[in-house]
């Protein structure tokens, strides 16, 4: 598979610590491991069809697409495919990470006013 090369800049970027080499002086050699985007009116096509679609062939192990004007979160794994395939949430609303290992993100927490940083950082580490 032939990757293409983007200028694209996620919101986010998570690069683990086995492609660390990767991170260059102003950019990034490769693929991020996760990418985050956070959608807006004027971004909307942009992140959910354009970026989607480079990162997925990229091999961006995890896309995540919050919304916050519709108050929804989609999170999107690459499988064996090299294709996203959307990854449910648990049945108490839970996203867990596969790239990250170990963390995990309670989806209601992104709609909350004002947004429960700590509390949201003491259950995440307690767990």
């Amino acid at each position: 598979m032939k990757m293409e090369k983007s200028g694209r800049e996620p919101d986010i970027i998570y690069v683990s610590y086995q492609n660390y080499d990767r991170l260059m002086h102003i950019y990034l050699d490769g693929p991020a491991d996760m990418a985050v985007e956070v959608i807006s009116k004027e971004s909307r096509h942009r992140d959910t069809v354009k970026k989607m679609n480079e990162y997925e062939s990229a091999g961006v192990l995890e896309y995540w697409l919050i919304d916050p004007i519709r108050k929804q979160a989609k999170f999107y794994r690459l499988g064996t495919n090299h294709l996203y395939h959307q990854v449910p949430l648990d049945i108490e609303g839970v996203f867990h990470s596969e790239v990250v290992q170990g963390f995990w993100l309670k989806v209601s927490w992104l709609w909350q006013e004002p947004l429960p940083l700590l509390e949201a950082w003491q259950e995440i580490n307690q767990s």
